[in-house]
């Protein structure tokens, strides 16, 4: 784990504690990093200045870099002289002809300077790219390349070769974008005499609608999804399947046989489109089949801010999130969802009320299914089913014509988990009490 911070304007600390801990609840682990000392330290760039100074002064050394003291307003009249001539531009090198004398003596009045890395001026450089094949970038295109900006800092560029050298990095995997970053690396190396790692650059993920994946596409970082209410594992096994397949038509998979089952050979070239909706639904797989044990201890921080899970009550907090997980996308629809298992009904929906309870004898049927369920002993899902669909035998209705003004009565909604499991939960006290304000409520306002 490296933490490569040499660019002050978008390296703070908020931002660095951010890809910590957005790893380390998706549950990538590292060996060695700013956390966990190693032989290959330190593990910020920041804390490397040293190491790149080292080689660079060498390749000064070597005549195969030189300080550059052209200012920006010279450079610009190369650029304008260039566009004027209608070629390319390319640094001139105007400073690689400067002698000791000479450069001595800017140094010496303060002048600012940068170091250059001399680059080929003909041929070709040659990515040998793991997915995307050979890939061979023109050496006349690009300029001598800043490796030390003017103020003491190495360019990204020439401190991850550095970095990548030393800490024995095999492979570099990052977005394709990053291609064009790769043939001046690579004249890095070989101006170090170093074998590059592997490369291999991954497509972009774009938006459903093929455009550049934005804010508005949703969540932007680590911590968005996971405040969200996404589960990491279910983050990491989406975010796996954009533009990498197993070879077979498997969606759902662990860390572990995603691991198992991982190669580059597999990834495909075309950019991968990110689709919420597929990720919402893959939340909510995991979601109903996480083993019951961790998504309730994943869910009682919030249970029990909510107020929901208070003293001895672990063991119903735990049926009522087995009850409910089927329904949930995502750990926030737990507030909802669960609400009326941890609190008194204050309101009911007022749709499913005009057309359950605002109706001719709805009360009287409320009243008479209360009667029933009181005189009940085994207040079990099974028997309270069986009991009302032979109530509604009975009566020579249709089971749902009972069990919609029943739901609205015990849940407040019109949809809600299994009516005879919920009412199995909630217990025969719950279940009259909530029923006897049923009544009243329909009582008061339609008198019925």
């Amino acid at each position: 784990m490296r933490i490569e911070d040499t660019d002050a304007n978008r390296s703070n600390a908020e931002s660095i504690h951010g890809i910590i801990d957005g790893l380390k609840w998706l549950g990538i682990d590292w060996n060695e990093g700013p956390d966990r000392k190693g032989a290959l330290g330190p593990y910020y760039q920041s804390q490397r200045l040293d190491k790149y100074k080292y080689y660079a002064e060498m390749l000064l050394a070597e005549g195969k870099a030189y300080r550059c003291f052209c200012s920006a307003e010279e450079l610009d009249a190369q650029r304008q002289q260039a566009a004027a001539e209608k070629r390319n531009y390319r640094y001139n090198r105007c400073c690689s002809y400067l002698s000791p004398e000479e450069i001595t003596s800017k140094k010496a009045r303060g002048s600012n300077y940068v170091i250059r890395l001399r680059c080929p001026d003909s041929g070709v450089t040659v990515v040998n790219d793991q997915i995307r094949g050979k890939v061979e970038f023109q050496n006349e295109l690009m300029e001598d390349m800043i490796i030390f900006k003017s103020d003491g800092w190495p360019t990204y560029n020439f401190a991850v070769v550095i970095d990548d050298h030393l800490m024995h990095i095999s492979h570099v995997i990052r977005a394709e974008e990053h291609l064009s970053n790769t043939p001046k690396q690579l004249m890095v190396y070989d101006a170090l005499g170093w074998t590059p790692p592997l490369f291999a650059h991954v497509s972009m993920i774009l938006a459903p609608d093929r455009s550049k994946l934005s804010k508005r596409h949703g969540a932007t970082s680590v911590q968005e999804f996971r405040d969200d209410g996404y589960l990491p594992e279910s983050l990491i096994n989406y975010l796996a399947l954009l533009g990498w397949s197993p070879g077979d038509d498997r969606e759902i998979m662990s860390i572990n046989e995603i691991i198992e089952q991982f190669s580059l050979d597999k990834v495909s070239k075309s950019p991968a489109i990110y689709d919420l909706e597929k990720l919402m639904w893959m939340n909510a797989q995991y979601i109903a089949n996480t083993p019951l044990a961790h998504l309730c201890r994943v869910l009682e921080p919030k249970a029990r801010e909510l107020g929901y899970l208070q003293g001895e009550q672990y063991q119903y907090f735990m049926q009522v999130v087995n009850l409910i997980r089927s329904r949930m996308k995502n750990l926030n629809d737990f507030e909802y969802d669960a609400a009326f298992f941890f609190r008194s009904i204050e309101e009911y929906d007022q749709t499913a009320v005009n057309k359950y309870f605002a109706v001719k004898d709805a009360g009287q049927q409320l009243t008479a299914l209360r009667d029933q369920f009181a005189a009940v002993q085994d207040f079990n899902a099974a028997f309270l089913e069986t009991h009302l669909r032979s109530i509604a035998d009975s009566k020579d209705v249709k089971p749902g014509k009972l069990i919609h003004p029943l739901r609205l009565a015990l849940t407040g909604r019109a949809i809600s988990p299994g009516i005879f499991e919920v009412m199995a939960l909630l217990g025969k006290a719950r279940c009259i009490e909530r029923l006897d304000q049923a009544i009243e409520y329909i009582k008061k306002n339609y008198g019925i």
